[in-house]
C-alpha cells in the first residue's frame, strides 16, 4: 500500500512545500547570507538566487567584476529547488515543432545549445569537484496512446535529418515498458540527470569566496533607470546602484518598459517522491500527451526514489486541484505498488508563447539590464545557457547562440490560438469578473474552505481554517490588478493572469508581484 502523508508535514517557511532535493541537505550543510542592512554599489547586480543566477554568478567570479546577488528568500528555494532536475536537450517533442515554425537551422542551434549546457555544467561539477549526483542517464519522451506514433517518428526524423542523435523505439524497447504500458517513445543517449541544491550550495560557496556578495532575505521591490545606471530598493529600505543588472526571477517583477506580461503564462506543476528498494528503471522518461507525467530515479543513503511530476495546469486557473496528488499517487501505485510517498511538491514555472525562452536584453530602451525568463519547464541546461549568454554580453563578447532566444524579439507570435485564449483569460481577470457580484454568503463557507463573497458592496476573499478562524484579504493581485481564484489545494490565493500566489493570510508565495495582498 503506498502511504499517503499529511501535506502539512511538508510545508516549509513561506508556504513551500519541500522537495527531496532541498531536503538532501541538512542545515549545517546548508551555506546561509546575511540579509542586506545597508546601501552599496557595485558593478553587477543580479537579483535572483535560482540557478540562472547562480551559475551567473560563478561565470563573473573567474573575472575581477564586483558582483552582488540578491534572493527574496533562500537560494534555490523556489522553481530551481522544485524540479525533476534533468539535464536534457529532449524539451518534449520540441523540435519537429521548432523546424516548422522556424526552420531547420533554428532547430539544428538550439539542440547545439542544449547539448553544449550539459557538457559546460558537465565540466564544472568535474573541475570544481561538485558533489550533486550527476550521472549520464538516456532521456526518453514515450506515448501510451497510438494517435501519436507518427508524432514521435516526425520528432526523430527531424533531429537526426539536422545530424543530432535521436532514436525512434518501439514499445518492446523501452524499459520502462515492463512497468506502465507504452506504445512508443524517441530516445536521446547521453543526457543527465543530478541534485540542483546540492550544485547550487557548493557553487554560492565558491562564489562568496570570491568578490561575488550574495544577500538573502534581500527582496527587491523597486527598480528606476537614471542614464541607464540601476537603483535597486530593497524591501528594508535598502539600495543598490549598479551599471549592470541583471532580472534572473523566473518572471521578471517590472513590467515596463520589457512588456513580458504579454508573452507568458506561468504553470502549475506537482512532485512526489516515492522510498523504493532498488532503481526500478534506468533512463529518464516524459510523455508525449496530456496530462503530463515525468518520471526518473535518485539513489540517496536510504536506497533510491522514484520521482514523479505532472498534474499541471495554468496558475490560477478556476478549477477543483484537490486530486492534484492523489493522481500521481496512482501512477506510483501502478509503477511500484510497495512504494511510501516520501515527499510531496509544487513549483511553477514560465511558459512563452512561442515555445522559445527569453535570453537578452531586457529592453532595448534599457541598456546594461538584461532579462532571463520563460524557460518553459526546461530550466537546469536552459539556466546554463542564460548565464553563458549573459555572461558574453556584459563582457562584450558574441555568444554563438544569443540569437535563438532574443529576449526583445517582436516577430508575429505562431501560436495564435494561445494568444487569444491568454488575451481573455487577462481581461475577464481584469474586468469582467469584477462585475459579477457573488451569490455566497459568509455564513454558507465551510471550514477549511475560500470562497470570494460580497461584504457591504466589496468583494472579499474569505478563508475559513478548520477550527472556523477568518482570514480576509483583499483578492486583488498586487502585479497588475487580476481578480485572484482560490486554490483549494494549498489554501493560496492564485493569479490566473501572470501566476502570482499568496497565502491564505495574503503573504506573497510566488512573483511577479512584489507585494503582499491587503
Amino acid at each position: 500500500m503506498i502511504k499517503k502523508l499529511n501535506i502539512g508535514n511538508n510545508i516549509l517557511e513561506g508556504g513551500y512545500m519541500k522537495s527531496y532535493w532541498i531536503n538532501s541537505l541538512n542545515e549545517k550543510e546548508i551555506n546561509k547570507y546575511e540579509t542586506l542592512q545597508e546601501n552599496i554599489n557595485t558593478d553587477i547586480c543580479i537579483i535572483g538566487g535560482g540557478l540562472t543566477g547562480i551559475n551567473l554568478a560563478y561565470n563573473l567570479s573567474k573575472h575581477n567584476i564586483k558582483t552582488v546577488l540578491i534572493e527574496k528568500d533562500r537560494i534555490c528555494r523556489s522553481t530551481s529547488g522544485n524540479s525533476t532536475a534533468k539535464i536534457t536537450s529532449q524539451h518534449g517533442l520540441i523540435y519537429k515543432y521548432l523546424a516548422d515554425s522556424k526552420g531547420i537551422d533554428f532547430a539544428k542551434n538550439y539542440y547545439s545549445a542544449n547539448e553544449d549546457a550539459i557538457e559546460n555544467i558537465s565540466n564544472i561539477i568535474k573541475n570544481e569537484n561538485i558533489e550533486c549526483d550527476f550521472e549520464y542517464q538516456p532521456s526518453c519522451v514515450f506515448t501510451k496512446t497510438f494517435k501519436d506514433i507518427q508524432k514521435l517518428k516526425d520528432e526523430a526524423r527531424i533531429v537526426n535529418e539536422f545530424g543530432g542523435k535521436a532514436q525512434y523505439l518501439e514499445a518492446k524497447d523501452i524499459d520502462i515498458n515492463n512497468l506502465i504500458k507504452v506504445v512508443a517513445g524517441v530516445k536521446f543517449e547521453n543526457q543527465a540527470q543530478f541534485n540542483p541544491y546540492k550544485y547550487a550550495n557548493a557553487l554560492t560557496k565558491i562564489c562568496s569566496n570570491s568578490k561575488i556578495r550574495i544577500y538573502e532575505k534581500t527582496k527587491a521591490i523597486d527598480i528606476s533607470n537614471k542614464n541607464n545606471n540601476y537603483m535597486i530598493k530593497t524591501e528594508n529600505g535598502c539600495k543598490i546602484r549598479t551599471k549592470y543588472l541583471v532580472l534572473a526571477t523566473k518572471y521578471p517583477i517590472i513590467n515596463m518598459p520589457g512588456f513580458y506580461f504579454i508573452k507568458m503564462y506561468q504553470s502549475t506543476s506537482y512532485g512526489i517522491g516515492i522510498r523504493t528498494k532498488e532503481r526500478i528503471f534506468n533512463g529518464m522518461y516524459i510523455n508525449s500527451e496530456k496530462p503530463t507525467i515525468s518520471l526518473r530515479t535518485v539513489k540517496d543513503e536510504n536506497g533510491y526514489l522514484l520521482i514523479i511530476v505532472g498534474s499541471d495546469h495554468k496558475t490560477g486557473e478556476e478549477m477543483d486541484l484537490s486530486n492534484s496528488y492523489i493522481n500521481l499517487e496512482k501512477i506510483a501505485k501502478e509503477i511500484y505498488p510497495r512504494g511510501e510517498i516520501k515527499y510531496r511538491w509544487n513549483t511553477e514555472d514560465c511558459i512563452t508563447l512561442d515555445k522559445i525562452p527569453y535570453i537578452g536584453e531586457f529592453s532595448v530602451l534599457w541598456k546594461n539590464c538584461y532579462i532571463t525568463t520563460g524557460f518553459n519547464k526546461w530550466g537546469m541546461t536552459t539556466s546554463k545557457l542564460a548565464a553563458d549568454i549573459i555572461t558574453n554580453k556584459i563582457l562584450g563578447e558574441k555568444n554563438k547562440y544569443e540569437e535563438i532566444f532574443t529576449s526583445t524579439r517582436l516577430e508575429p507570435i505562431k501560436n495564435i490560438k494561445e494568444v487569444s485564449n491568454m488575451a481573455k483569460e487577462s481581461i475577464d481577470g481584469l474586468v469582467i469578473k469584477k462585475l459579477e457580484i457573488p451569490k455566497e454568503d459568509i455564513d454558507q463557507i465551510q471550514n477549511d474552505e475560500g470562497k470570494k463573497v460580497e461584504i457591504n458592496g466589496k468583494k472579499v476573499g474569505i478563508y475559513k481554517d478548520k477550527d472556523g478562524k477568518i482570514y480576509e484579504v483583499n483578492p486583488i493581485c498586487k502585479h497588475l490588478g487580476c481578480e485572484l481564484s482560490w486554490n483549494n489545494l494549498d489554501k493560496t490565493w492564485d493569479c490566473p493572469c501572470h501566476g502570482s500566489r499568496y497565502d491564505y493570510k495574503g503573504n506573497l508565495i510566488y512573483g511577479p508581484s512584489v507585494k503582499d495582498l491587503d
